[in-house]
């Protein structure tokens, strides 16, 4: 160890730095997922601790009824918690070869990201009562990646990742991030890294180095301030591939050489982790003491399609496809994956460079819907799938919300398994298209609730009611997006609902997703999807829609269950 990582070293003691911030930590476990995943049959996996996604400004006082980031650490700490896991993620012209998580601040906006969202999260994280609080931060998903792959000028590069790149924002803005952060002694920042199947090529391996490392002593950070990096956050890659390695060859033909590879490197992630950590402490400069996290939110692939045994010796493609765990027709599919199940449960590790298992992306909660390409089932695929199927369920809700069918298939598709889950249940086809471009302001969101109904009776002998909040998402003057979130208010599960709300000027839906919804004049009702009108005791669901016109101000909605 050199004269700089030695000091390096010291200062993190000496500021109460831990090698491991998950050894002998007890997680924060997020209500809100608890809540949902318990009412869609998850009781099992409910105590399992999520991060919280600061993904916008307004999640940081909390919005649309949410928890904000201090009610999220006075919980834990009444809790009896001492570790809390968040996602910072809101850089300007965020994810930008994405539709489905395109963010609230447009490119130039770097002032507004390091001032709006920065430094209001690190005014409450330095709040003396948390003190004693491990926080753990995963840096900007997909950010720094999308510089080594989608920003140059092939066809699988955007025109906003190019732009991402000449203005530097994604670099200053991941630096402004970890300096501020990095600067509180409880606090441990973890950049994104991809995932196997995006940077695990010599083409992208090294040159993510080199970028990562400009990212840290960027805008007053230092690599100091990197705890360590994170693979595969809201992704499938497995953790393991059991009946296959790189390295293995069919008749003279490695297996780096089958379609499905690709050429790459690596299979898994857990061959790529630490593969990457060497590198980055080897050959880009960061410190020999950083950990890696990979995220298993997504990546069990159980269920009984599981292959046991590789494929068949006739061809290196059949030996591969016979036994590969992860059945998506491309890696580069990512979003609402058909067949995916839950994965390894978040656990420290702490050995082979690997700090912790964790569940960054909280099951059930959607990736996008069909107005990103890549969220929509019937879009044949692009250069960056290799032009395969998307393989995306249909019938999903915008990126966060809640995704009933989704995370029944991924309850029973578990791997190890849980046990006891329910049996998918789900739209059959894909709801009424939503958006096809993203509107660049920020969002309006000005929620009410109004549950003006009596309860109705059950014939199991409890009642049932429901209450909604109605939020506008984004409006652009011309036009704005709105979504709704139903909440089953009674003791007993409901068969089905109806929000009815009058709007104020001239709004006209035009399109709408998970629920029917048809407008007489200024009038509007709303009625649940085939698949999510039964809504357990405090469970929710969501529905949105676009609309002409100005988003204004939310009008009072009305909810009636069945």
């Amino acid at each position: 160890m050199g004269a700089a990582s030695v000091f390096a070293a010291n200062a993190a003691q000496a500021a109460g730095q831990l090698d491991n911030p998950y050894a002998g930590a007890t997680v924060y476990v997020n209500p809100e997922w608890a809540a949902n995943a318990t009412a869609d049959g998850g009781a099992a996996i409910a105590n399992q601790p999520t991060f919280v996604w600061m993904d916008h400004m307004g999640a940081i006082a909390g919005d649309g009824g949410r928890m904000g980031l201090a009610a999220h650490l006075d919980d834990a700490i009444a809790k009896g918690d001492n570790l809390v896991q968040l996602v910072i993620y809101d850089l300007p012209n965020r994810d930008c070869a994405a539709l489905a998580s395109n963010g609230e601040i447009p490119s130039g906006g770097l002032s507004t990201y390091e001032t709006k969202f920065i430094d209001p999260i690190v005014t409450i994280l330095k709040t003396p009562k948390y003190a004693n609080l491990r926080v753990v931060n995963v840096i900007e998903p997909d950010s720094l990646p999308n510089l080594v792959t989608n920003a140059d000028q092939q066809a699988t590069s955007t025109d906003a990742c190019r732009k991402a790149k000449s203005t530097g924002e994604y670099l200053q803005g991941v630096g402004y991030a970890l300096a501020q952060l990095g600067a509180l002694p409880n606090v441990y920042n973890y950049v994104d890294a991809g995932h196997h199947g995006w940077l695990g090529w010599d083409t992208n391996f090294q040159p993510f180095g080199q970028i990562a490392h400009q990212a840290a002593t960027a805008n007053g950070a230092t690599v100091n301030d990197v705890a360590g990096f994170i693979t595969n956050t809201a992704n499938y890659s497995p953790l393991v591939e059991p009946n296959f390695k790189v390295t293995d060859s069919v008749n003279g033909t490695t297996v780096r050489q089958s379609k499905w590879v690709d050429w790459n490197y690596y299979v898994d992630e857990q061959s790529f982790a630490p593969a990457l950590r060497d590198m980055l402490v080897s050959t880009a400069g960061f410190n020999p003491g950083i950990g890696m996290l990979v995220d298993t939110s997504r990546d069990g692939w159980g269920g009984a399609a599981r292959p046991t045994a590789p494929g068949p010796m006739t061809s290196v493609d059949a030996y591969v496809n016979g036994g590969r765990v992860d059945r998506r027709p491309h890696a580069g599919d990512w979003c609402n994956q058909n067949g995916a199940g839950i994965g390894e449960r978040p656990r420290p590790v702490g050995s082979g460079g690997i700090d912790a298992y964790v569940w960054v992306k909280p099951p059930g909660e959607s990736d996008g819907d069909s107005h990103d390409q890549m969220c929509d089932p019937s879009y044949g695929g692009n250069a960056q799938n290799g032009n395969n199927p998307t393989n995306a369920l249909s019938g999903a809700p915008r990126a966060g919300q809640w995704f009933s069918a989704e995370f029944r298939m991924l309850l029973q598709n578990a791997y190890p398994p849980i046990g006891g889950g329910p049996t998918p249940s789900g739209p059959t086809s894909s709801p009424t298209s939503s958006p096809t471009s993203s509107p660049t302001s920020s969002p309006t969101s000005s929620p009410t609730s109004s549950p003006t109904s009596s309860p109705t009776p059950s014939s199991g002998g409890g009642q049932r009611s429901c209450a909604a909040t109605y939020a506008v998402q984004s409006d652009w003057g011309a036009g704005f997006v709105a979504g709704v979130t139903v909440r089953n208010t009674g003791t007993a599960a409901t068969n089905g609902w109806k929000v009815t709300w009058t709007f104020g000027a001239n709004q006209q839906i035009t399109s709408s997703w998970s629920a029917t919804v048809n407008q007489s004049g200024t009038a509007v009702t709303a009625t649940n999807a085939g698949w999510n009108g039964s809504l357990g005791a405090g469970a929710t669901t969501q529905f949105g829609f676009q609309a002409t016109g100005a988003g204004g101000t939310a009008p009072t909605v009305t909810c009636v269950a069945s």
